[in-house]
């Protein structure tokens, strides 16, 4: 049996590869042709936003986390609630959904937060109660910080506000990086990301099971676009020098904010709220017993209330106030699917 030479396996390596490539490339046009664009696009900035903008009333902004897009709002039925009696503008964070994410930028919170600012003037969308949802309530954070007359109040859900060592940060770099990244995301990392999503919701719903409306509503093949991967991925990469840039900034927040964390978060540990809570002056905090990191499925009430008292508070009130007691709730509404 004769070896094969060093030539011949490495043109076996790159072929496979080349393979693998195309496949991939396959099931993400077979995904967008499936999952096509169901709204709206506005061109801002020479970057496409796809956005839903439902109901009439007071303003909202609905800001996703990480791996997801706009449509997990719709999943956890919280869009639904808040279109009863409020206009609720629901925009995918660059390169989530069906948004695109040019190449040349640095896309730190920060910057999305200018751009998605921009996207909700240009909507008529003007001075709304921002809720951001994990890393969505970085970029919450961000808006609120650069133009704090612009924004009416916040809602943040499960954020991560102060740095600490995160080793899925690491474990993501790779795939954030030019070229290197593009040859992963095609490769190895389109199977590593296939054979670890299922683990990775249970992550992120645990204690409670991955619900229906979330599968039907974002689908694995859409989540995992290399698109989607790279801005996964960039946007864990720029999770802890982003909150290292705000945290020195939290105290001089003006408007009314709720900060909302589960207690069995395995993602954030819900200490990170306790400390935001406890650093900025008008700050109400709400632990909702039993729930991890997808925390916007179960508390509802919760989040609602938050919109609600930010709309309706006293913006004389005097800066001198501090915190409120935290209070512990246990959330009552449960999954609801929009459809």
């Amino acid at each position: 049996m004769k070896l094969r030479t060093p030539l011949a396996a490495g043109a076996s390596v790159v072929l496979a590869a080349i393979g693998n490539a195309l496949w991939v490339e396959r099931r993400t046009r077979e995904a967008e042709r499936r999952f096509h664009a169901p709204h709206h696009h506005i061109y801002i900035h020479g970057t496409h936003l796809h956005y839903r903008l439902v109901g009439e009333g007071p303003p909202v902004l609905l800001l996703h986390g990480n791996l997801v897009h706009g449509a997990d709002w719709e999943a956890s039925g919280l869009l639904e609630r808040l279109a009863e009696r409020h206009q609720v503008l629901v925009i995918d964070r660059p390169g989530f959904g069906f948004s695109d994410r040019p190449r040349g930028i640095a896309w730190t919170p920060a910057r999305q937060a200018r751009l998605l600012h921009d996207a909700a003037e240009a909507l008529d969308v003007h001075r709304p109660v921002v809720v951001g949802h994990s890393l969505g309530a970085q970029v919450a954070l961000a808006m609120a910080l650069q133009q704090q007359a612009s924004v009416a109040g916040l809602v943040l859900v499960s954020g991560y506000y102060w740095p600490n060592l995160r080793l899925d940060r690491w474990m993501a770099a790779p795939v954030s990086v030019p070229v290197l990244g593009d040859v992963l995301r095609y490769t190895t990392s389109a199977w590593t990301a296939r054979a670890t999503f299922g683990s990775t919701l249970r992550a992120l719903f645990d204690p409670e099971p991955v619900p229906e409306s979330f599968l039907q509503l974002l689908p694995r093949d859409l989540l995992l676009r290399p698109l989607q991967q790279r801005a996964t991925a960039e946007d864990g990469n720029h999770m802890v020098g982003q909150a290292r840039a705000l945290e020195p900034h939290y105290g001089s927040l003006r408007m009314p904010v709720t900060v909302i964390a589960g207690t069995q978060d395995r993602i954030v540990p819900p200490k990170q709220s306790v400390q935001l809570h406890e650093a900025v002056p008008r700050a109400r905090l709400r632990l909702v017993d039993g729930v991890g990191h997808m925390a916007h499925y179960r508390a509802h009430e919760q989040i609602l209330a938050g919109v609600d008292e930010a709309l309706e508070s006293d913006r004389t009130m005097p800066l001198v106030r501090r915190t409120e007691p935290a209070v512990r709730d246990t959330a009552t509404v449960g999954v609801q699917s929009v459809g």
